[in-house]
């Protein structure tokens, strides 16, 4: 008798290379991480793929092939006094495997105390993360391993995975099942290959002791109560969605804006996330060339804070198609960090005397101040003076954009300046 008390993904969890769905590029017949693995020879690892694509059972098929000791951690429970534990036990001819699931999930002090043992080999980390590990892991703990991209599960795998279940696993082997459709197994478990098998298991138990089992989309759809979206707010998919958002709003669509900010609304996403970036967005690609919509942005940021859901969706879908249909610039965003790149050159550079304040009589003395024109003193408020080191006076950091509202400055700039900075 099978112990349903064990989820179906957990009873088909494979036990060989060769029960492995997926993954062919790495581990295919000529997948190099296969050959590291039957060579015993696996390095430390991350593993970076979205949930359900078998990071947890390949760390465990590591140590199942190389015979080595195993320890599991989780990023979320766990911190520098386990990881310290287990690293002061003695190990065998081979480092032991320390798989750390979730773990950009650890601090700079959590990631640093494995630096040691990994350097020279007392462990052999496998890190599973479903987040960009250039952002998350630090740099030197990430030098030393080599990252794997696990790829989500397509059709073909997904087809794959069902048929295994209908063929190893015992209890379901006992039922007569045919589907009509996996449409609705595929779009609802959205490429995770561990809610496929979970929800495979629900639809087949909501049947109850019948001889035959016809599956269709639309009691798949009912077992699963609603389609959810496929959308992790701690996960890669998170970084996706905000991208096509900010993507669609620089691109000057409101209809792809709205589409991927409803995207982030049923998911549950913060509202205050959401209008954080686009205040971000309305600087960074829009800038002076409506001033309006930073002020726009930055009350939405009030709003949706005081306000919440549901109703601040209608002030998040305003202020996001307001942007959209802004005219763009990043003329500001340019011009900052080219700044930032000359100013990390040039920080050995004095401050001209005359930008200096001059509070006391001896910085008087030696020259603080002298000769600074006070613009106030002068028609129209303005007289050319330098404001920069001789040794780059001249340079252009601001070029305006080519918008009604910036071509005003270039005016501006133009009779100010004149040749000074060549508007």
């Amino acid at each position: 008798m099978v112990s349903l008390t064990t989820p179906l993904a957990e009873r088909l969890r494979p036990r060989t290379l060769d029960d492995y769905v997926g993954q062919e590029k790495l581990l295919g017949p000529n997948g190099p991480l296969r050959r590291a693995i039957l060579q015993n020879t696996v390095p430390s690892i991350i593993l970076w793929g979205p949930p359900g694509v078998g990071k947890t059972t390949l760390a465990l098929l590591i140590a199942e092939v190389t015979k080595r000791q195993f320890y599991n951690l989780s990023a979320i429970s766990s911190g520098v006094k386990e990881l310290r534990e287990i690293l002061s036990r003695p190990s065998g001819l081979f480092p032991p495997i320390l798989f750390i699931d979730e773990i950009h999930r650890y601090n700079k002090g959590q990631q640093d105390a494995l630096l040691g043992a990994v350097e020279k080999g007392k462990i052999t980390l496998i890190g599973a993360t479903t987040e960009n590990p250039s952002f998350e892991i630090n740099s030197a703990l990430l030098s030393r391993c080599q990252v794997y991209i696990l790829e989500a599960f397509g059709q073909d795998e997904l087809t794959a995975l069902i048929q295994r279940a209908l063929e190893k696993d015992e209890w379901l082997k006992s039922k007569h099942i045919s589907f009509e459709s996996y449409d609705a197994l595929f779009r609802i478990s959205g490429g995770d290959g561990r809610k496929l098998l979970n929800l495979l298991e629900l639809v087949v138990l909501g049947k109850g002791e019948v001889p035959e089992i016809v599956i269709t989309d639309e009691y798949v759809t009912e077992v699963a109560q609603q389609n959810i979206a496929r959308y992790d707010k701690s996960g890669e998919q998170h970084y996706d969605i905000i991208s096509a958002f900010i993507k669609s709003l620089r691109g000057s669509d409101p209809n792809g804006a709205v589409y991927w900010m409803a995207r982030m609304i049923v998911a549950g996403e913060d509202p205050a996330f959401i209008a954080r970036r686009m205040l971000i967005m309305a600087s960074e690609d829009i800038g002076n060339a409506n001033p309006t919509a930073v002020i726009m942005a930055n009350a939405c940021m009030q709003a949706v804070n005081v306000i919440g859901y549901p109703e601040c969706r209608i002030i998040l879908s305003q202020v996001a198609i307001y942007l959209a249909t802004s005219p763009k610039s990043n003329a500001s965003y340019v011009a900052i960090d080219d700044a930032l790149a000359v100013a990390k050159n040039t920080a050995h550079l004095p401050v001209p005397l005359h930008l200096r304040n001059a509070p006391t009589k001896l910085m008087k003395q030696i020259g603080y101040g002298k000769d600074y024109k006070y613009s106030h003193d002068f028609p129209h408020n303005f007289t050319v003076q330098d404001f920069l080191p001789d040794e780059i006076k001249g340079t252009k950091f601001y070029e305006p954009g080519l918008n009604a509202k910036e071509e005003e400055l270039r005016k501006k700039l133009r009779q100010w300046w004149g040749d000074w900075y060549k508007y």
